[in-house]
């Protein structure tokens, strides 16, 4: 089996991981990469071993046989360089994995879909946060019956901080002064991880904040996010999201509990352990939780899973509505996104989210 030629846009800090990604998977060549900051891709490309492009045209006309143009460039509210990069790549009929959000504007991320669906190649999203072991095992727990009924799932996935860590107002140009920074860059993580095991979400409910002491500096970021969901199954569902408020507590940075009316489960620190709850039988012992421990304490693994499932897809030749990580399944977590910044400014008012297209 032939290995897949990649090439890498955007070398910053998610692009260089990418990059070493791609070069210890056997399923990967990774062959090109792009900056338009031509010392930066000169450097890497030299380092690597690989051609350098300074731009995403040049490198689209001399790698005509690219498998995954994989973008991973930023922007404001890390998601503003995405659409063109994406659309160009798309047009030329190049297989895309975008870095999350989709976009930070809800109608970009929308035609990106659109596009790849229109156009017949695969659209990717690093949705890297449920390709872990414990994931995979709550999905497995789900599907075959063991937790029952889904009735809840409670999710909390925040920076650690407090008042005595706060340094002022962001004077990063990605996020000073940018009041949704927090929803549009982060959320896709923890809505689009509830959606993978719960599934849709039909009404949205939102309430936002900030602490004093960004209130006193004049920060302007809504830095704490409380929402509220109903699952198209009738499950419902609480996330809490802040950017260093608070200390983290029980479950560390990242946790996640679905309950269901034959057990509950729980995934602690994204990668490392899962719990499951056995509802009691009637007349039967108590029941003993059980532990499941992916002997995992390092989150950077999930980068290199979730980019080695996409090189699987394409090769597998999957079809759209299969691909793991899609770019419908990053809009989905969006809309989610967009309809509870609509609900704070509307008091906390429910809002019922945009349907992601269905895919063909």
């Amino acid at each position: 089996m032939a290995a897949l030629k990649v090439a890498v846009v955007g070398l910053s800090g998610i692009g260089s991981r990418h990059c070493a990604c791609y070069q210890q998977d056997p399923l990967a060549s990774l062959v090109a990469v792009c900056d338009i900051a031509a010392e930066k891709a000169d450097a890497v490309g030299s380092r690597l071993g690989v051609r350098a492009y300074h731009r995403l045209s040049d490198l689209l006309a001399a790698e005509p046989d690219l498998d995954l143009v994989d973008i991973a460039t930023g922007g404001a509210e890390n998601g503003s360089w995405h659409c063109a990069p994406v659309m160009e790549a798309i047009a030329a009929g190049r297989n895309v994995l975008v870095e999350k959000p989709l976009s930070n504007a809800i109608h970009e991320a929308r035609a990106m879909v659109a596009a790849a669906e229109e156009r017949g190649v695969y659209l990717a999203c690093n949705l890297n946060h449920y390709f872990s072991p414990p994931a995979e095992r709550a999905r497995a727990l789900i599907g075959d019956g063991s937790l029952g009924e889904l009735r809840h799932c409670i999710m909390k996935m925040a920076f650690s901080g407090g008042e005595e860590t706060y340094g002022g107002p962001s004077q990063d140009p990605r996020s000073a002064g940018l009041p949704y920074f927090h929803a549009k860059a982060f959320l896709t993580h923890p809505l689009s991880v509830m959606r993978h095991l719960c599934g849709d979400v039909t009404e949205v409910q939102a309430f936002f904040g900030r602490p004093w002491f960004r209130q006193r500096a004049g920060d302007v970021l809504l830095s704490q996010t409380s929402i509220h969901l109903r699952f198209s199954g009738g499950a419902t569902g609480y996330l809490l999201s802040h950017r260093g408020d608070t200390p983290t507590g029980l479950g560390g940075w990242w946790s996640v509990e679905v309950g269901g009316t034959r057990g509950t489960i729980a995934i602690e620190n994204c990668v490392e352990r899962l719990t499951l709850w056995p509802a009691r039988r009637p007349g039967g012992p108590a029941p003993v939780a059980e532990v499941y421990d992916s002997g995992l304490t390092d989150f950077e693994v999930t980068f290199g899973r979730r980019l080695h499932s996409l090189l699987e897809d394409i090769d597998a030749r999957v079809p759209a509505h299969r691909l793991r990580g899609s770019g419908r399944d990053a809009l989905a977590a969006l809309e989610y996104t967009w309809a509870a910044i609509r609900s704070h400014e509307r008091g906390g008012r429910l809002v019922r989210p945009h349907d992601a297209p269905a895919a063909r």
